[in-house]
Protein backbone atom coordinates (compact mmCIF):
# COMPACT_ATOMS: atom_id res chain seq x y z
CA UNK A 1 0.00 0.00 0.00
CA UNK A 2 1.49 3.43 -0.95
CA UNK A 3 2.62 5.54 1.98
CA UNK A 4 3.31 9.28 2.24
CA UNK A 5 5.51 11.00 4.83
CA UNK A 6 4.26 14.61 5.07
CA UNK A 7 6.53 17.03 6.97
CA UNK A 8 5.90 20.70 7.75
CA UNK A 9 8.43 23.02 9.35
CA UNK A 10 6.96 26.52 9.18
CA UNK A 11 6.42 28.47 12.40
CA UNK A 12 3.82 30.70 10.69
CA UNK A 13 0.78 28.55 11.40
CA UNK A 14 -2.22 29.26 9.17
CA UNK A 15 -0.35 32.17 7.55
CA UNK A 16 2.27 29.81 6.15
CA UNK A 17 2.59 29.49 2.39
CA UNK A 18 4.68 26.33 2.68
CA UNK A 19 1.97 24.68 4.80
CA UNK A 20 -0.68 25.53 2.22
CA UNK A 21 1.49 24.09 -0.54
CA UNK A 22 2.29 20.87 1.31
CA UNK A 23 -1.41 20.45 2.14
CA UNK A 24 -2.25 20.87 -1.54
CA UNK A 25 0.41 18.33 -2.48
CA UNK A 26 -0.76 15.85 0.17
CA UNK A 27 -4.32 16.14 -1.14
CA UNK A 28 -3.09 15.55 -4.71
CA UNK A 29 -1.06 12.53 -3.59
CA UNK A 30 -4.04 10.99 -1.79
CA UNK A 31 -6.27 11.59 -4.81
CA UNK A 32 -3.74 9.73 -6.95
CA UNK A 33 -3.27 6.93 -4.41
CA UNK A 34 -6.70 5.84 -3.14
CA UNK A 35 -6.23 3.81 0.02
CA UNK A 36 -2.73 5.16 0.54
CA UNK A 37 -1.64 5.98 4.09
CA UNK A 38 -0.01 9.09 5.53
CA UNK A 39 2.38 9.82 8.38
CA UNK A 40 2.46 13.49 9.38
CA UNK A 41 5.29 15.19 11.28
CA UNK A 42 5.20 18.89 12.23
CA UNK A 43 8.68 20.18 12.95
CA UNK A 44 7.41 23.74 13.39
CA UNK A 45 5.14 22.79 16.29
CA UNK A 46 7.03 19.86 17.79
CA UNK A 47 10.70 20.40 17.01
CA UNK A 48 13.29 17.66 17.30
CA UNK A 49 16.13 17.89 19.81
CA UNK A 50 19.33 19.11 18.27
CA UNK A 51 22.39 16.92 18.61
CA UNK A 52 24.43 18.01 21.60
CA UNK A 53 27.37 16.88 23.71
CA UNK A 54 25.22 14.51 25.74
CA UNK A 55 23.57 12.72 22.84
CA UNK A 56 25.35 13.46 19.59
CA UNK A 57 28.02 10.78 19.90
CA UNK A 58 25.34 8.09 19.73
CA UNK A 59 26.18 7.93 16.02
CA UNK A 60 29.86 7.24 16.70
CA UNK A 61 29.76 5.02 19.80
CA UNK A 62 28.78 1.31 19.71
CA UNK A 63 25.25 0.78 21.00
CA UNK A 64 26.44 -1.31 23.94
CA UNK A 65 28.39 1.71 25.19
CA UNK A 66 25.59 4.26 24.90
CA UNK A 67 24.79 6.50 27.83
CA UNK A 68 21.08 6.93 28.63
CA UNK A 69 21.05 10.22 26.68
CA UNK A 70 22.74 8.60 23.70
CA UNK A 71 20.36 5.64 23.85
CA UNK A 72 17.35 7.97 23.74
CA UNK A 73 18.81 10.00 20.88
CA UNK A 74 19.58 6.88 18.85
CA UNK A 75 16.06 5.57 19.42
CA UNK A 76 14.65 8.81 18.01
CA UNK A 77 16.99 8.57 15.03
CA UNK A 78 15.77 5.02 14.38
CA UNK A 79 12.18 6.26 14.48
CA UNK A 80 12.87 9.10 12.04
CA UNK A 81 14.79 6.90 9.61
CA UNK A 82 12.05 4.29 9.74
CA UNK A 83 9.47 6.95 8.88
CA UNK A 84 11.42 7.65 5.70
CA UNK A 85 11.96 3.96 4.93
CA UNK A 86 8.25 3.25 5.19
CA UNK A 87 7.38 6.03 2.74
CA UNK A 88 7.13 5.80 -1.02
CA UNK A 89 6.97 9.60 -1.13
CA UNK A 90 8.43 12.15 1.28
CA UNK A 91 6.92 15.63 1.19
CA UNK A 92 8.79 18.44 2.99
CA UNK A 93 7.77 22.08 3.45
CA UNK A 94 10.92 24.22 3.48
CA UNK A 95 10.51 27.93 4.26
CA UNK A 96 13.54 30.19 4.19
CA UNK A 97 14.49 31.71 7.56
CA UNK A 98 17.36 34.18 7.77
CA UNK A 99 18.54 32.95 4.37
CA UNK A 100 18.78 29.33 5.51
CA UNK A 101 16.67 26.29 6.35
CA UNK A 102 14.77 26.29 9.65
CA UNK A 103 16.92 24.82 12.41
CA UNK A 104 14.22 22.18 12.92
CA UNK A 105 14.91 20.87 9.41
CA UNK A 106 18.64 20.84 10.11
CA UNK A 107 17.95 18.76 13.24
CA UNK A 108 15.83 16.34 11.17
CA UNK A 109 18.64 15.96 8.64
CA UNK A 110 21.24 15.48 11.39
CA UNK A 111 19.19 12.65 12.87
CA UNK A 112 18.88 10.99 9.46
CA UNK A 113 22.66 10.75 9.01
CA UNK A 114 23.09 7.46 10.85
CA UNK A 115 25.54 4.67 9.99
CA UNK A 116 23.85 1.35 9.45
CA UNK A 117 20.42 2.98 9.22
CA UNK A 118 20.60 5.53 6.40
CA UNK A 119 23.98 4.68 4.88
CA UNK A 120 26.29 1.68 4.85
CA UNK A 121 29.17 2.36 7.26
CA UNK A 122 31.75 0.58 5.09
CA UNK A 123 30.71 1.27 1.51
CA UNK A 124 29.09 4.66 2.34
CA UNK A 125 26.20 3.68 0.05
CA UNK A 126 22.97 5.49 0.80
CA UNK A 127 20.15 3.31 2.12
CA UNK A 128 17.24 5.75 1.67
CA UNK A 129 17.27 6.09 -2.10
CA UNK A 130 14.53 4.77 -4.36
CA UNK A 131 11.74 6.99 -3.02
CA UNK A 132 10.21 10.20 -4.27
CA UNK A 133 11.29 13.28 -2.29
CA UNK A 134 9.33 16.45 -3.03
CA UNK A 135 10.37 19.72 -1.35
CA UNK A 136 7.96 22.66 -1.33
CA UNK A 137 10.29 25.61 -0.80
CA UNK A 138 9.07 29.13 -0.04
CA UNK A 139 11.01 32.38 0.08
CA UNK A 140 9.81 35.75 1.27
CA UNK A 141 12.00 37.60 -1.22
CA UNK A 142 13.55 36.94 -4.60
CA UNK A 143 16.96 35.32 -4.85
CA UNK A 144 17.25 34.38 -8.51
CA UNK A 145 20.03 35.34 -10.91
CA UNK A 146 20.21 39.09 -11.44
CA UNK A 147 18.41 40.01 -8.21
CA UNK A 148 20.18 42.08 -5.52
CA UNK A 149 20.32 39.06 -3.22
CA UNK A 150 21.08 36.36 -5.75
CA UNK A 151 22.76 33.45 -3.99
CA UNK A 152 21.50 34.40 -0.53
CA UNK A 153 19.17 31.39 -0.38
CA UNK A 154 21.29 28.82 1.47
CA UNK A 155 18.46 26.34 2.12
CA UNK A 156 17.83 24.92 -1.34
CA UNK A 157 21.52 24.41 -2.24
CA UNK A 158 22.26 22.88 1.18
CA UNK A 159 19.56 20.23 1.43
CA UNK A 160 20.79 17.91 -1.37
CA UNK A 161 24.28 18.03 0.16
CA UNK A 162 23.02 17.55 3.71
CA UNK A 163 21.17 14.37 2.73
CA UNK A 164 23.63 13.13 0.11
CA UNK A 165 24.92 10.27 2.26
CA UNK A 166 21.41 8.84 2.55
CA UNK A 167 20.82 8.62 -1.19
CA UNK A 168 17.74 10.87 -1.01
CA UNK A 169 17.48 13.25 -3.96
CA UNK A 170 15.06 16.16 -3.51
CA UNK A 171 12.95 17.67 -6.27
CA UNK A 172 12.19 21.32 -5.52
CA UNK A 173 9.04 23.27 -6.27
CA UNK A 174 9.56 26.86 -5.16
CA UNK A 175 7.32 29.87 -4.57
CA UNK A 176 9.08 33.15 -3.89
CA UNK A 177 8.25 36.75 -3.00
CA UNK A 178 5.73 35.40 -0.49
CA UNK A 179 6.07 38.55 1.66
CA UNK A 180 4.93 40.87 -1.13
CA UNK A 181 1.33 40.83 0.10
CA UNK A 182 2.25 41.95 3.63
CA UNK A 183 5.34 44.12 3.11
CA UNK A 184 4.43 47.58 1.74
CA UNK A 185 7.94 47.99 0.34
CA UNK A 186 7.31 44.95 -1.88
CA UNK A 187 3.87 46.00 -3.15
CA UNK A 188 5.16 46.43 -6.68
CA UNK A 189 6.22 42.78 -6.70
CA UNK A 190 2.75 41.37 -5.97
CA UNK A 191 2.11 40.37 -9.61
CA UNK A 192 5.39 38.45 -9.71
CA UNK A 193 4.59 36.83 -6.35
CA UNK A 194 1.18 35.72 -7.62
CA UNK A 195 2.79 34.33 -10.78
CA UNK A 196 5.38 32.40 -8.76
CA UNK A 197 2.73 30.93 -6.44
CA UNK A 198 0.49 29.96 -9.36
CA UNK A 199 3.43 28.24 -11.08
CA UNK A 200 4.19 26.29 -7.91
CA UNK A 201 0.55 25.23 -7.58
CA UNK A 202 0.47 24.07 -11.20
CA UNK A 203 3.66 22.06 -10.65
CA UNK A 204 2.10 20.41 -7.60
CA UNK A 205 -1.08 19.58 -9.49
CA UNK A 206 1.01 17.91 -12.19
CA UNK A 207 2.99 15.71 -9.80
CA UNK A 208 0.62 12.73 -9.74
CA UNK A 209 -2.12 11.67 -12.12
CA UNK A 210 -5.13 10.29 -10.20
CA UNK A 211 -5.71 6.61 -10.85
CA UNK A 212 -9.20 7.32 -12.26
CA UNK A 213 -7.76 9.69 -14.85
CA UNK A 214 -5.06 7.22 -15.86
CA UNK A 215 -7.53 4.34 -16.31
Amino acid sequence: MPHLLHIDSSIQGERSTSRRLTARAADAWQAAHPGGTVTYRDLGRESLPHLDEASGLARMVPAQHHTPAQRASWALTEQLVNEVKQADTVLLGLPLYNFAAPSSVKAWVDHLIAPGLSYHPETQAGLLDGREFIVLATRGGGYGAGTPRAGWDHAEPWLPHGLAMTGMQPRFITAELTLAQVNPAMAGLIPLAEESLAAAERAIDDLWVPAAAAA
